[in-house]
């Protein structure tokens, strides 16, 4: 692009100049795309391990072969000084005319910031108390093309940062430390579960029938089998069958897709945790989940006191456990509330409220809108929301106490449904009723209804113990903990809509 007057833009001045320089290195019998490295020592063990040692000016007589990004250079002539990156240590490489000799020294004033950079030499101290690398080679790994955003601006547009990705990881401190809080809170997940005896599995993300959840699945078919296939919404009823089967506690930290919207709460593809225990119910599964969330809060943030909006979550202690319907009473003021209120009282009440409704929703349903309108949003401790109503839970057990709700809850914290469990259904008459009346929903017209699961009932009647299940969201775990506010900010590489130009742009 040029601009108006016609000449080059500064971003195509700069990509021509280094275009030009991976020519001229070429010309040279330079690869500046090397298969081997070379680098033997990574460069954030050589910083930790030196970073108390050796004083200005000192050197450590251990050579190490380093690699990074280099992101800054000053001086020139006979000493200049580089700073690597990786991840987020750095480590400066001094480049000296007499270790280099005048070839070494100019291959050094060659590189760019951006290049991918090997360094090998003394690790010292400067004299200015700078921990390097006394450099006797330094070598270009990986030419850069395109220059990175200055320190200063950085990505600015967001959505340029979730579309380049890796140009965000390697100049934004910021997303680096998103995802490394991500790997150490889903590590700890694993390893709350490891101790507490459960088994790893892994089941199909292409399936002959979606379930496990009420949504929209994405639709595939394969070829071969001439068949259409779903991309799983959930793992539920695959792992309630390996429970079947004899594996008492189990769980797959999965990968499952949604045919919905995108929004800050919602991707498409998204992570979840999800835990089936034989012989539990929903109590034991509450005390699992606290457990769990506690334990990624220790080991990603350091501590259970967190900072959220600019509002403080205290995930310690115990967390109350509130009835959903106790809730709706308490914000509406109807005391009389219940799941007998006529569905058109309900519906008047919904729209006066400013709750959705649609045709034929029954009682459970509208009296869940006004929950999640009035006082979900509402709920910033840690919150379990308990015995949700059957109508809008079909696949778990009916409360024992009370036929119009099931042993159902969900965790909220910070106004946001983290965790949704149950005491699971393992009555297959109850099942088929309920996959029946989900059917019929979507014959009329809710296309995410769920639908019958023959195989799922098949092995429901060979027997199932009682059991209890969490669907845990690892997304948003990582968006409480790292206090950010977009799922997108904690998926790498988040659903987007094209650019224009790009593959699958409509025009």
């Amino acid at each position: 692009m040029g601009d108006d007057e016609g000449r080059p833009s500064r971003l195509a001045q700069l990509v021509a100049e280094r275009r030009a320089k991976l020519t001229a290195l070429r010309a040279r019998g330079v690869e500046p795309y090397p298969v081997e490295a070379g680098v033997t020592d990574g460069l954030s063990a050589v910083a930790a391990a030196f970073a108390e040692r050796l004083a200005p000016g000192e050197g450590s007589g251990q050579d190490v072969a380093v690699g990074g990004r280099l992101v800054a250079r000053r001086g020139h002539g006979r000493l200049a000084f580089l700073v690597l990156r990786e991840a987020d240590a750095e480590l400066q490489v001094m480049a000296r005319l007499d270790r280099l000799g005048p070839a070494g020294m100019e291959q050094a004033a060659e590189l760019d910031t951006g290049d991918w950079v090997a360094a090998r030499g003394e690790v010292v101290r400067s004299r200015r108390g700078e921990l390097s690398v006394d450099a006797a080679e330094v070598r270009l790994i990986g030419k850069a093309l395109h220059p990175l955003p200055d320190k200063w601006r950085g990505l600015r547009d967001v959505e340029t940062r979730f579309r380049r990705r890796e140009v965000d990881l390697a100049v934004n401190p910021e997303a680096r430390r998103v995802f490394a809080m991500r790997d150490r809170a889903v590590a700890a997940l694993r390893a709350e579960l490891r101790d507490r005896g459960y088994t790893e599995v892994e089941t199909p993300m292409l399936q002959p029938v979606p379930g496990g959840a009420a949504a929209r699945p994405f639709v595939t078919h394969h070829n071969a089998l001439g068949i259409d296939l779903y991309l799983r919404i959930a793992p539920e009823l695959y792992l309630k069958r390996v429970v079947a089967g004899g594996l008492p506690r189990v769980y797959e930290l999965n990968r499952s897709f949604r045919n919905e919207g995108l929004s800050p709460r919602h991707n498409p593809e998204f992570t979840m945790l999800e835990s089936y225990e034989a012989y539990a119910d929903y109590h034991d599964v509450m005390d699992l989940t606290r457990a769990l969330v506690q334990r990624a809060a220790r080991e990603a943030a350091g501590t259970t006191t967190l900072t959220h909006a600019g509002r403080e979550v205290d995930l310690a202690g115990h967390w109350p456990r509130r009835r959903l319907l106790d809730l709706v009473r308490q914000v509406t003021g109807h005391d009389d509330l219940s799941y007998e209120t006529p569905p058109g009282e309900l519906a008047t009440l919904c729209r006066d409220r400013g709750a959705v409704v649609r045709d034929g929703w029954g009682a459970g349903k509208l009296i869940l809108q006004l929950y999640e309108t009035l006082v979900e949003p509402t709920l910033w401790q840690p919150t379990f929301v308990v015995d949700y109503p059957l109508e809008v839970s079909p696949l778990a057990r009916r409360h024992r106490d009370d036929p119009h709700v099931t042993e159902r809850f969900e965790l909220v914290v910070a106004g946001r449904e983290l965790a949704n469990a149950f005491s699971e259904l393992t009555d297959p008459d109850d099942q088929r009723a309920r996959f029946e009346a989900q059917a019929r929903a979507r014959a009329a017209g809710d296309d995410e209804a769920m639908v019958v699961d023959e195989d799922y009932l098949r092995a429901m009647e060979f027997g199932m113990p009682p059991m209890g299940g969490l669907g845990l969201g690892v997304d948003r775990l990582v968006m409480l903990l790292a206090d950010v506010h977009s799922i997108r900010d904690v998926i790498l590489f988040p659903t987007l809509r094209p650019e224009a130009g790009d593959p699958g742009d409509p025009g």
